[in-house]
């Protein structure tokens, strides 16, 4: 692979990894603080609409891309460039895939399923939602912070 084309995927696995990063910020410090601060059953019903129109976008295929990608460009940097830049590129798709797309998987979307067989009217959601809040954040901010620091290292990354 041409250093051009190895240079390429870097900067947008760093571009993809940022957008991805500040989503979850996005979330982390005003979606769900707001969510938070409705009744419960306004609460449950915007966060499982939030949850069905987020896997129909562009946000997926950011997200997803960015995990293949950083699966190539660690298998690239091992192979093809074990002595320029193969620390930080590594570290970066590891971070992503493990912080950012194995935390998602792990944590944020079981989450995310049992609150889509909530009944957002049913006064008995209310307790589970406020668990449903407070777990998810606290999962999101760990994928969060892994992805702007595998974005870090994608932009650290030599490029030449």
């Amino acid at each position: 692979m041409s250093e051009g084309t190895f240079a390429a995927l870097t900067v947008v696995a760093a571009v993809g990894s940022g957008v991805v990063a500040g989503v979850f910020f996005a979330f982390s410090t005003s979606v769900m603080r707001t969510l938070d601060g409705l009744p419960a059953a306004q609460g449950i019903a915007a966060m499982q609409r939030i949850n069905v129109v987020i896997v129909k976008g562009w946000f997926l295929a950011v997200f997803l891309g960015t995990a293949a990608l950083s699966a190539v460009l660690a298998v690239l940097a091992l192979v093809s460039r074990p002595e320029n830049g193969l620390v930080v590129t590594v570290l970066g798709a590891a971070l992503y895939l493990v912080g950012g797309f194995g935390v998602t998987v792990a944590a944020n979307v079981p989450r995310n399923d049992r609150l889509a067989a909530l009944d957002a009217e049913d006064p008995g959601s209310e307790a589970p939602w406020r668990e449903f809040v407070a777990e998810w954040t606290v999962w999101n901010h760990v994928r969060g912070a892994a992805c702007a620091a595998a974005c870090a290292c994608f932009a650290a990354a030599p490029l030449g």
